[in-house]
Formats: structure tokens, sequence, C-alpha cells
């Protein structure tokens, strides 16, 4: 059993989810998201710091996020559809891990194909309002990903995991994969460029590069 494990945001699809969500409230709210995003995902700050807070200032709406993940699927990564196909075909195993919110990661893996989604949970009022997240979710802080993957190596027993992601939070998961990807269409982050086992600026560059496990 081989297990691939990607990242959503600026992986399979252009966008961050945050952001966009970010953006609905106007550009300061996006701006000073963005650079919270920014500076999480290059190591700067804690998740842990910033997970919580975002979420308070955005104060994202059921329909909002069914906006959002609309958007995810308008600018899914070009090669995204293909190369799972060929990936599935040659006995891949494919989750979605992601430190991105459940309800609006699930359009795009509908699209793509994908059953298993590994993100955080938000929760809505019965008027569509926020009302928080699941604070339980390993995404919500740093070591979160290491923390699934290491929960689906005991539940799927795999013989090969590779993890694809372009953001620190997916580097941290180096250590508990056989071969990490870093991908750079979006973001191009330079931690995660130096320390990958390979760097990829499309995602139809990883079959071949992993057909021979």
């Amino acid at each position: 059993m081989k297990l691939i494990v990607f990242d959503c945001d600026s992986t399979l699809s252009a966008i961050e989810g945050i952001d966009e969500l970010a953006r609905v409230n106007g550009p300061e709210t996006f701006d000073k998201i963005e650079a919270l995003t920014n500076a999480a995902m290059n190591g700067e700050v804690p998740i842990d710091d910033i997970f919580a807070q975002r979420l308070d200032i955005i104060q994202p709406t059921l329909s909002t996020c069914k906006k959002v993940g609309q958007l995810y699927i308008d600018q899914i990564e070009p090669t995204a559809l293909s190369t799972l196909e060929l990936l599935r075909a040659g006995g891949w195993e494919i989750v979605i891990v992601s430190g991105g919110f459940t309800q609006v990661i699930e359009p795009l893996a509908k699209h793509l194909g994908v059953e298993r989604i590994e993100a955080v949970p938000l929760k809505f009022h019965e008027d569509g309002s926020y009302a928080g997240y699941d604070t339980s979710a390993p995404p919500t802080r740093n070591g979160g990903k290491p923390e699934i993957i290491q929960q689906l190596k005991a539940e799927l027993h795999p013989d090969y995991i590779v993890m694809v992601g372009d953001g620190i939070s997916d580097l941290e998961a180096q250590s508990v994969v056989d071969t990490f990807i870093g991908f750079g269409r979006y973001a191009a982050r330079e931690k995660v460029k130096s320390e990958a086992d390979h760097f990829v600026l499309s995602l139809d560059e990883i079959p071949s590069m992993i057909s021979m496990r």
C-alpha cells in the first residue's frame, strides 16, 4: 500500500482559503490575514499563535465558505486532475492533509475524487454565522501534520509515504514520511526548497519521480 499526502492551499489550488475568506471583509482585513498566514507558512511565527486570531478577525459565514469552496475549484492547479488520475492508476492512495477548513475544501476534494480530508472543521450557528472551530484538530498547531500522518500510518499500514506541500507545516512532516516533495508553483519558500527531498513547480512532475515505488 502506497500513500501520498497532499497539502491543499497553494498546492492543489492556487489560493490560500483563509486569505480568500478574509478578502470578503475588505482589503484591510485581507492584508492583515495574508501577513499572518505568510508569517506562519514561512516559519516566522507558530501556527498555534495565529490560528484562532485569524478566525476571530474574519468571522467566516457558511455562505462565504461555500463561495471560497468554489474558488478552490476555479483556481485548481492546472495539472492536478491528471496527476491524481495517474497516481491512482499507479496504486497510490491519496489523502488531503490541510491546515485549512474541512467544509471549504470538500468541494475541491470531491472534484479531484479524493474521499479523505484531514483538516479543521468549522462550526456554524443555525443562521450560518460563525460559531468557532474544532480546537482539537491537529492542523491547528505546529506539529499537527506529522501527528496526522502518524495516525494514518497506524490505521493504514502503508509501505511507503510521500508528502507534497509548500509550507513549513508540510516540511515538518518530513521526519515521518519516506519522501517529502516541496511544491513551488505558487509559493517558493526558501526553507522548503532547500530542505525538501525533491522540489517541483508542477504537480505533473511527481508521478514519474515516484513511479518506481
